[in-house]
């Protein structure tokens, strides 16, 4: 068995160290593929503003290969040989929805919303089992809303009262793992069991980092997506995938985070 990962980033590489560690065959594709480091894969460059490379993409699928389809960007899969593609996508289809589990369906409602529904539905129509995972906001190590108040870039809509959902990188790779080795087909959104107000998170990250307590910014532009006010229940493809989160909720995964990164103003 062989996993192709389309796009080694911070997620797939993710993936890619899971499915190595446990000894897979495993081919990783990013568009700087030296700097991947990831010892017993087989490294290959997909830059997708390159059409020689993405019509390379064919001769690195086997037949019966399982594929993470984890790239923001459209590539062609028709004619490869893939028995199972996962492809993560983004809870961003639900539009302005506020509620949303995993009967919910897409609402789309600008360019870059409807680009991404577009394509779960062309990854559907593919002759290999499909499933689809939709991500809530993908937070850990250097990445998240404590990372953006230490840049000093963190912005919150109105008075932060909109609620936000969100996924902890490892639980969101151990799902696509999951998602990859099961038989589960579909659309889920994946989010952790704690969605809460902008505000109260970014109070959490302030307190950890010793920061002043975050102030709300005002308006944002219509298609910013810290405007989103969106509850995501995320329980059910856990379950179909018996996949427990290690992190069901931000107030321990942004202190592991922290921890990772070696960050001395965390309050210990």
């Amino acid at each position: 068995m062989t996993y192709v990962i389309l796009g080694c980033g911070y997620t797939g590489k993710r993936v890619a160290k899971v499915l190595i560690e446990r000894g897979e065959q495993v081919v990783a594709t990013s568009r700087h593929p030296e700097n991947l480091d990831l010892p017993g894969a087989t490294c290959i460059r997909l830059d997708t503003e390159d059409p020689d490379s993405v019509q390379s993409l064919a001769s690195i699928i086997d037949p019966g290969a399982r594929v993470l389809y984890s790239l923001p960007v459209r590539v062609t899969l028709a004619g490869t040989p893939a028995s199972r593609v996962v492809y993560l996508s983004t809870t961003g289809v639900y539009g302005e929805t506020e509620v949303v589990d995993e009967t919910t369906l897409p609402a789309p409602r600008n360019p870059r919303e409807h680009f991404r529904y577009d394509e779960e539905i062309e990854v559907a129509r593919g002759s290999w089992e499909t499933l689809i995972l939709r991500p809530a906001a993908i937070y850990g190590p250097y990445r998240g809303v404590h990372v953006a108040l230490l840049e000093s870039r963190h912005k919150l809509w109105g008075d932060g009262s909109n609620y936000v959902s969100r996924i902890h990188v490892d639980d969101l790779a151990e799902l696509c793992v999951a998602g990859l080795d099961s038989q589960v087909t579909g659309a889920f959104p994946v989010a952790d069991a704690e969605a809460c107000p902008a505000i109260e998170i970014a109070r959490f990250c302030a307190k950890l980092l010793k920061l002043p307590e975050p102030q709300g910014s005002g308006e944002l532009p219509a298609e910013d997506t810290r405007r989103v006010n969106r509850r995501v229940d995320g329980s059910h493809i856990c379950g179909l995938l018996g996949v427990t989160l290690r992190h069901p909720s931000y107030r321990t995964g942004i202190p592991e985070s922290l921890d990772l990164e070696g960050d001395s103003r965390r309050v210990s």
